[in-house]
């Protein structure tokens, strides 16, 4: 009995440590089509994030301490959101194609942060390894909890509980508050909202920086909880993964996130499947490339399916 909660435990830790990412970046996507703007280019903002999130951490850890990390984090979340802008302006005031803004914003963020990278450590391809990372957590008390203390509250990821919460957070802003309602009515239908009073390019705008914020902290976590370093492959689809999670949660914050820890468990049997009885006889290839297949998998069956805002990828001219 011991033995497979331990098994059990482990599966939930890594699961949970993969998946924050995932979380936190699928709901700036959610973000971001709920005002009728869609955001291929989570990739290159996780990107920007990531990078900005190690610089920040090796270059203040000695002023932050043990919370280097989260201020980190925060930070990669502001690149992240100046990096939207990009996407922002080219969609909302300059009519460009949705899909190719957001495609040139992934094509951008590696060859700009690998060259950054270059300049600023002596020419390597990585950054230098991090200090402070946002390692395992217990919670105090709820770890005593029999069986359920020692799965998901000793020794497991603080970040995904954070990116857990947010997830119950956006939840409550989209659908809860006067500001949601009026992000849907954007995604819905610009023209109505538009002769309501409502601000649309203001909302839009609103969108796809919120997106770019949750995005660049979904990076930065994935840099400090995951790789510990820096390197053109510290992001490596997972932008896209994050996508599926949002079209198979069918833009529904809380359908999202456990679709994020789906894939999440995904990603993490790649590295922990050798542990777990019957799965460590599977060749690891196998286990590496599952995340990428089931996300191929998702799209197809659901992305037909999936009924997203109406308005979502429409160009808005403001009429006279």
């Amino acid at each position: 009995m011991d033995q497979f909660i331990s098994t059990v435990a482990t599966v939930v830790s890594s699961t949970l440590v993969y998946s924050a990412p995932l979380i936190l970046t699928a709901l700036g996507g959610t973000f971001s089509e709920r005002g009728g703007v869609v955001n291929v280019g989570l990739e290159g903002i996780m990107t920007v994030g990531a990078f900005s999130g190690a610089v920040f951490n090796l270059a203040m850890v000695g002023t932050f301490g043990a919370w280097t990390p989260w201020v980190s984090m925060i930070f990669g979340g502001l690149v992240g959101m100046l990096f939207s802008l990009i996407h922002a302006v080219a969609t909302i005031n300059l009519r460009a194609d949705h899909i190719v803004s957001g495609t040139v914003v992934n094509l951008m963020a590696p060859a700009l942060t690998v060259f950054l990278t270059k300049m600023l450590f002596d020419g390597h391809g990585q950054t230098d390894m991090l200090q402070a990372t946002l390692g395992k957590a217990t919670v105090p008390v709820l770890n005593k909890i029999p069986i359920i203390g020692e799965i998901f509250f000793k020794g497991t990821s603080a970040a995904a509980y954070f990116a857990i919460i947010v997830a119950f957070v956006a939840y409550f802003i989209i659908f809860k508050t006067k500001f949601g309602l009026r992000l849907r009515s954007v995604g819905e239908n610009p023209q109505a909202a538009d002769t309501l009073g409502i601000n649309v390019y203001g909302m839009k705008y609103a969108a796809v920086l919120t997106s770019g914020f949750l995005g660049g902290m979904g990076g930065a976590v994935a840099v400090q909880s995951i790789s510990g370093q820096f390197s053109v492959t510290t992001i490596a689809g997972q932008g896209f993964i994050a996508m599926a999670a949002m079209i198979f949660g069918k833009w529904n914050p809380i359908a999202v996130m456990g679709a994020a820890l789906f894939f999440g468990l995904s990603q993490s049997l790649g590295v922990i499947g050798g542990m777990i009885p019957g799965i460590s006889a599977l060749p690891e290839v196998y286990m590496q490339a599952m995340p990428y297949v089931l996300t191929v998998i998702v799209l197809v069956l659901f992305i037909g399916g999936a009924q997203g805002p109406k308005a979502n990828g429409q160009t808005y001219i403001k009429s006279k």
